[in-house]
């Protein structure tokens, strides 16, 4: 199966993959509430904004395997990304990305490598994959770079049509 064939849940319960969620180029991005990336949402929303007629979506995976920073329900998540963020790119269901129980999209995701040549666990919150149309993983980011970062924008760039 392949990578945007993989089941998943919308915020809201829908099931959904990543392929019907993304048509183009896809940026995921574990995402938490309480962390101190979070402000990291406004870049993403951002980024939605600036590329998504050409075709990329960004999609949230909250997660609270990082010391707890993503507590709340779907609806009190929806609410702080929205209110706060503003975020209009979709959010998928509480989900763990690492571990016995990690997801299979993370299972797939976590096997491609960072520009250092790691792969393996998400170090953390807000840790970045870029996917090409299709499903292809074309480039990892790790947390602390930022979504806006050079090298970010270049990537993306490079996926989408002109």
């Amino acid at each position: 199966m392949s990578i945007d064939q993989i089941p998943l849940t919308t915020l809201d319960g829908t099931p959904t993959t990543l392929g019907a969620l993304a048509t183009g180029a896809a940026l995921v991005v574990n995402v938490a509430s309480k962390c101190g990336l979070t402000p990291q949402y406004a870049a993403l929303e951002k980024l939605a904004q600036d590329y998504g007629d050409r075709g990329l979506t960004v999609v949230g995976v909250p997660c609270n395997q990082f010391m707890g920073q993503e507590p709340g329900t779907a609806e009190e998540i929806q609410t702080f990304c929205s209110t706060t963020y503003g975020v209009t790119f979709p959010l998928l269901a509480k989900t763990d990305v690492n571990g016995p129980d990690r997801h299979p999209l993370y299972a797939a995701l976590t096997t491609a490598a960072d520009a250092e040549g790691a792969a393996g666990d998400i170090q953390w919150n807000f840790e970045k994959f870029l996917l090409a149309p299709g499903g292809v993983v074309v480039n990892r980011f790790r947390p602390r770079t930022a979504p806006d970062a050079p090298e970010v924008l270049a990537a993306i760039e490079a996926v989408l049509p002109r």
